[in-house]
């Protein structure tokens, strides 16, 4: 049986991996900002996609509901969004697939952007270039976060700004060494800090073993998300 073909548009629901190197479908194939995505059998078979007896085509749910019962919206890694469909369509219960498709809108948790402003620029400079809506999903809401006729909404920004701040001051924290604190002594093993002055920090081993160490000589090892220190006196 042959396929229909849409000459408008119909709006589907789906779901992309957006890594550094930009927009993908789940399996990995790009999506190229201003150009739509054309379906292509990868079946030695030649025809035209899609075909109702095969499974070719660019997939998309009717509603986020299904995308939600089909467990996709539950990875933290994933953003998702509406998707124009046209050209060649087979309908499914739950969704179609179409033989072109482009982004009509975003939405991106919060949670896959990075912690750190300059990074989370770069990952939204490449879903800018779709000139579509974006809107960022944070704890079940969604709020816009950048339109295509006006920028960046403030509402969106500020939960971005709001959650960078947090995880600096977490990280100050993480940085900020402290009683209790684990301290990899080299030579002797882990330590523990018991208390600190201005100078010194007094910090004891496995063994029970008191050692004093120069406040100074402690340092942050980002790489290993770790307190390090010399050999100290006991």
């Amino acid at each position: 049986m042959i396929a229909p073909d849409y000459i408008f548009p119909i709006i589907g629901c789906r779901v992309w991996r957006l890594d550094e190197t930009g927009l993908k479908s789940i399996n990995g194939f790009p999506w190229q900002p201003g150009r739509h995505m054309s379906a292509k059998c990868a079946q030695p078979a030649e025809h035209e996609s899609p075909q109702r007896d095969c499974k070719c085509g660019v997939y998309a749910a009717k509603s986020f509901d299904h995308l939600r019962r089909m467990r996709y919206t539950e990875s933290e890694r994933w953003l998702r969004g509406e998707v124009s469909l046209w050209g060649r369509m087979v309908e499914h219960e739950d969704g179609w697939r179409a033989q072109f498709a482009y982004p009509k809108n975003f939405i991106v948790p919060i949670s896959i952007l990075p912690s750190a402003m300059s990074l989370i620029e770069s990952s939204l400079t490449s879903l800018l270039a779709y000139r579509c809506n974006i809107s960022l999903l944070a704890e079940n809401t969604t709020v816009p976060l950048w339109l295509p006729e006006s920028g960046f909404h403030p509402v969106g920004t500020g939960l971005i700004v709001k959650r960078c701040a947090a995880s600096d001051e977490r990280r100050r924290e993480e940085r900020r060494l402290k009683p209790g604190d684990r301290v990899a002594v080299v030579g002797h093993g882990i330590a523990v800090v018991d208390r600190m002055g201005n100078d010194k920090v007094c910090a004891v081993l496995g063994n029970r073993t008191v050692l004093t160490i120069e406040r100074d000589a402690v340092a942050w090892n980002r790489q290993n998300r770790r307190w390090e220190t010399a050999p100290a006196q006991s």
